[in-house]
């Protein structure tokens, strides 16, 4: 839970830190950058809805594999490449903006690959084979670095609206799917003074870049 909770402030820390200020500073903030945010959150909001249907249709089929491996695949390797396109238009704009994105991608992340894992097993495969996949599934997300890099030679201001929209994206994965998490179970009321702190850590952490930068 404190993973989650520092997570959640690495998020919106790198969004109202630095995402939004760097494109107000490049482009200024009109209705079409508010439109790349709301692009943002329906985006993620499609994926995780493809992702999680699949999670709640599970069956047991002993013998071979559950059709959720593939789906589970599919949908993380968007996810990934997007999570690559979102870093490298970060460094696009500048060098701390895409160090702070790194951040944030990172910490947010890790728990879902780790949940993907255990997908994987208990979907059928091995635990070299879901370790194996998980890694060529985190990898495109070098794909959609170079997709970004390209496309930002021939589109102009590329870079500001992958921002936005990885802001939307950001906003959605921070308000939407990890923070409910701290509210669950017996974690809703119990070290809820911890909690905070880890959230401010994140916040501070994406502060603290400013500085470094």
């Amino acid at each position: 839970m404190y993973l989650v909770s520092f997570s959640v402030g690495a998020l919106f820390g790198d969004v109202f830190i630095h995402i939004i200020p760097e494109i107000v500073a490049d482009a200024g903030f009109d209705a079409k950058i508010g439109a790349y945010f709301l692009v943002g959150i329906v985006l993620f909001f499609i994926i995780e809805k493809i992702v999680h249907w699949h999670h709640c249709h599970r069956a047991d089929h002993s013998g071979h594999l559950h059709p959720m491996v593939y789906t589970n695949l599919i949908g993380d390797g968007l996810h990934n490449f997007l999570d690559g396109v979102i870093i490298a238009s970060a460094f696009i704009v500048s060098t701390p903006v895409g160090i702070a994105t790194t951040i944030a991608v990172l910490v947010h992340e890790i728990p879902q690959e780790i949940g993907d894992f255990g997908v994987l097993l208990y979907s059928g495969l091995s635990k070299t084979k879901a370790l194996l996949f998980n890694l060529l599934s985190a990898l495109i997300a070098i794909f959609g670095a170079v997709f970004a890099l390209l496309l930002s030679e021939y589109i102009d201001g590329m870079s500001v609206i992958m921002l936005a929209v990885a802001g939307g994206g950001f906003i959605y994965i921070a308000g939407s799917d990890l923070i409910p998490e701290l509210h669950k179970g017996q974690c809703a009321g119990c070290r809820a003074s911890y909690q905070l702190a880890a959230l401010l850590a994140g916040v501070g952490i994406m502060a603290a870049m400013l500085i470094i930068g």
